[in-house]
């Protein structure tokens, strides 16, 4: 896989706890929790933003289902904040939360022991979640088998050339090819974002346009 040779093992979820290459590690409720947060924060803005939305929800101990829930809004607007639509996130992560209580006692472990498609309609009934939201959910948190599709998905394809439609066309465009894998899917998602990232202000390149995805994208 070229992506993987240029850029080296990544990993993914973007925590302090991740090591580039360790894929048996299993998430604590906590951080399932954490990560779920952090697919809701990270809707239209930078990671970066997100992170120090989370240390200060951390600070006021506001990090788990039940804390959030009880919190008065205005509490849990002021510690999100520097991720931006702060007033719409705070009421995603209380619906969020309070649905996850309600029906799974808070432990979203619980939840994930039904299907992938079973859990991701579940989680796309609720107000403020939608695909990409939901597969990082499910992916990272939940370790289910389902590819994450956002910007830089879109954008790396385009620059080989490749152009499809809706979410879900791009979707399976890469669960087709790629090997049915956790550890697969998350890597390769993280790769295309250090991809992103390094090519954010780069124009297409005349090689890359001609030359296609064969050997980025590998075939099953």
């Amino acid at each position: 896989m070229k992506l993987l040779r240029h850029y080296g093992p990544q990993g993914w979820w973007p925590t302090p706890y991740y090591r580039p290459g360790v894929y048996s590690r299993r998430f604590s409720e906590r951080e399932r929790f954490e990560i779920c947060v952090g697919a809701i924060l990270t809707q239209n803005t930078a990671w970066k933003n997100v992170e120090k939305a989370i240390k200060c929800l951390k600070a006021a101990k506001l990090l788990n289902a039940r804390a959030i829930a009880v919190s008065p809004l205005a509490k849990l607007q002021s510690c999100i904040r520097s991720s931006g639509y702060y007033k719409q996130k705070a009421k995603k992560l209380k619906i969020f939360s309070k649905w996850l209580i309600e029906k799974y006692g808070g432990n979203f472990a619980r939840f994930c022991r039904r299907s992938t498609l079973v859990c991701r309609q579940k989680l796309l009934s609720l107000w403020g979640i939608g695909p990409e939201t939901a597969d990082s959910m499910l992916l990272f948190a939940g370790h289910k088998p389902i590819f994450v599709i956002d910007a830089y998905t879109r954008r790396f394809l385009a620059e080989y050339g490749v152009r499809l439609g809706t979410y879900d066309e791009y979707q399976k465009y890469f669960m087709d090819k790629l090997p049915k894998s956790v550890s697969m899917y998350k890597e390769y998602h993280a790769l295309i974002v250090a991809w992103g990232k390094d090519h954010k202000t780069r124009d297409v390149s005349e090689e890359a346009s001609h030359k296609g995805t064969h050997g980025l994208v590998r075939a099953k």
